[in-house]
């Protein structure tokens, strides 16, 4: 009897595309998002940031090879692009490393294992936050468990009167709670990441929209070292977009006489909900906002944060509940661990049909972004059901 010996397995090609590839693929094609991974990931410091109203965006800081390559690349550095969750099969490497599969095209929000509405079981860690506060109780309750030791958040500048979001690390629960709410313009929170490790954090939380959530899974399943291995939990916000932060002179003080200064919350409910310190609440049609979208928002295909631990998104019919995607064993057992301890509150994400159908909406919405020109995998989406017709007298 003939013995066949099982086939050695395919080597993995040599990865060796650099900054060059990056800026050629990435960073001028419009599909670059600024999440920074590619920032934070690099070993000798040259990829800068555009914080800049327009920007928000990496450059290469050497001027000895031009904007466009690099020393180090040609040297042989490659961790700028194995950081990028942008870069080529990003989709399909992150899918298959958190999922060991890649997503169906009817999956439009991701592959994950529940959804629940959930949201702080304190009434004013719930109010503190934004609907129902789920993300602060989540922050909180990982650090006392010590599943991590730092958090990369959003925080607003100064004041806070600015609404200009900056980056930042929360390593306490007042630090927790400083970050509390949404900001609807940009803030690469990855950004924040040196700060933590220098505070001596190796257990890091990255809260973030998908695109920046995508960049922990792509950057361990490129083998990218410690910069990756340190991000132990991944919190994510929908997000169809965020805006300029010119929109605030530009027309929400310009046509509405609203002043940044003078506002004390915001939120997006199918308007721009705008609160004021004298009490005042506006309203702005979404469709007016349109004009400041941010570049690196335009080609997004990931409304639903689709690589995160656990995805979360204030929308749907409830105000005080968050509608909670749990996709991994690290974010199903945090959960479980939150309701034991009764910190949160959770109820069927079934509750809200409207919510899920919404966030399946959006989630094909933004996926048609994804551009031809790219890997298909972002873009890969199925026929709408054709509309069935009213029966004759119905």
């Amino acid at each position: 009897m003939a013995v066949t010996e099982n086939a050695p397995a395919p080597k993995r090609e040599r990865w060796t595309a650099q900054w060059l590839e990056l800026y050629d693929e990435v960073v001028t094609t419009g599909l670059c998002t600024g999440c920074a991974g590619c920032v934070i990931a690099c070993p000798h410091d040259v990829i800068g940031y555009d914080h800049s109203s327009g920007g928000y965006r990496p450059f290469h800081l050497e001027e000895e090879l031009g904007p466009d390559d690099c020393i180090h690349g040609q040297k042989g550095c490659t961790s700028c692009t194995r950081a990028c969750p942008r870069f080529r099969t990003w989709e399909t490497e992150a899918d298959t490393f958190l999922f060991g599969r890649e997503r169906l095209p009817a999956e439009l929000s991701g592959i994950g294992k529940d959804i629940v509405l959930a949201r702080a079981a304190d009434p004013a860690l719930a109010a503190a936050g934004q609907d129902g506060g789920l993300v602060s109780a989540i922050l909180l309750w990982a650090m006392e468990h010590g599943y991590i030791d730092a958090a990369l958040v959003s925080y607003l500048e100064g004041d806070g009167t600015s609404w200009k979001a900056r980056p930042g690390v929360a390593r306490t629960p007042e630090d927790v709670l400083a970050a509390a709410g949404s900001r609807y313009t940009y803030s690469a929170n990855n950004l924040a990441y040196d700060d933590a490790v220098e505070g001596g954090a190796d257990k890091i939380c990255l809260v973030g929209m998908g695109c920046m959530t995508s960049a922990p899974p792509v950057m361990k399943n490129r083998k990218i070292g410690k910069v990756g291995r340190r991000f132990a939990l991944n919190i994510g916000l929908l997000c169809s977009k965020t805006f300029d932060d010119a929109i605030f002179e530009e027309l929400f003080e310009a046509k509405y006489g609203l002043k940044k200064q003078d506002m004390v919350k915001m939120n997006i409910k199918g308007v721009f909900q705008i609160w004021m310190r004298n009490g005042d609440y506006h309203e702005v049609p979404l469709k007016e906002c349109h004009a400041w979208t941010r570049e690196g928002c335009t080609r997004c295909p990931d409304f639903a944060a689709e690589h995160a631990d656990i995805s979360t998104g204030g929308i749907g019919a409830f105000n005080d509940w968050t509608l909670t995607v749990i996709r991994t064993d690290v974010g199903r057992e945090i959960m479980d661990g939150m309701i034991r301890d009764g910190v949160i509150e959770t109820r069927p994400g079934d509750d809200d049909p409207g919510a899920i159908d919404l966030m399946q909406k959006l989630s094909r919405k933004s996926r048609k972004r994804w551009p031809e020109t790219a890997v298909a995998a972002p873009g890969a989406v199925p026929p709408l059901p054709p509309k069935v017709a009213p029966a004759a007298g119905a």
